[in-house]
């Protein structure tokens, strides 16, 4: 018998009325989700996160009072475990690399579909984060091959390993990395798992947003 899923308790904040209703739709139809306030603005959102405690707050990156940073900058300082996803209609380099350095863990687009914002809140509510790889893929452009070589995290990796993680960053899937190397994908598996070991990444999007925190500074 399989067991029940989770219940994930979630605050939502957005000041534009259709937005904020629409999403409360969405989340409401899932069995899974527990929409436990619905803010209009960021000072809203603080205190319902702080009353309720939630597994995960969707905020919009412009709100009245306080904006999205600062709710996730607030909520940081006070030693909240809630985990931040930030709604955005554009996810531009500022706000990607502002959020990672805030550890926010995911940002999604308004104009996504039903099922990706609710795979979003799951991946993020499991302790994994997301973002968009298009954006990733923007910034990681030109930054990604020196840092490789540099960042103290990423020394541990063999040459073989860097490779491959230049191909990733890049958005190459595991077949088209094999091509690029001459590897089977087999070994292209094994290497991976090999890079998420040594940086404690669990899966692709998070393995390229440590890169890109890095770059980052």
């Amino acid at each position: 018998m399989m067991a029940a899923k989770q219940t994930i308790s979630i605050v939502i904040a957005d000041d534009h009325p259709i937005v904020l209703h629409g999403l409360m739709a969405l989340l409401k139809s899932e069995p899974d989700f527990r929409v436990v306030a619905a803010c209009n603005d960021g000072e809203e959102a603080f205190d319902a996160i702080l009353t309720n405690d939630p597994d995960v707050a969707l905020l919009d990156f412009r709100m009245p009072k306080l904006n999205g940073m600062e709710v996730l900058a607030k909520a940081d300082e006070t030693g909240l475990r809630t985990r931040v996803i930030f709604l955005t209609a554009i996810a531009t380099d500022g706000q990607v690399l502002a959020s990672l350095n805030r550890r926010a863990y995911g940002i999604v687009l308004k104009e996504s579909a039903a099922e990706t914002v609710a795979s979003c809140i799951r991946e993020v509510a499991a302790g994994r984060r997301w973002v968009p790889e298009e954006a990733l893929r923007r910034l990681m452009e030109g930054t990604a091959t020196e840092l490789i070589k540099t960042a103290p995290v990423l020394k541990t990796l063999t040459l073989r390993e860097r490779n491959v993680l230049q191909c990733l960053v890049e958005g190459q899937s595991n077949k088209e990395i094999a091509r690029s190397l001459g590897l089977s994908d087999g070994t292209v598996k094994v290497h991976l798992h090999n890079i998420y070991e040594k940086t404690g990444a669990n899966n692709r999007t998070s393995l390229v947003a440590l890169v890109l925190r890095l770059s980052a500074g």
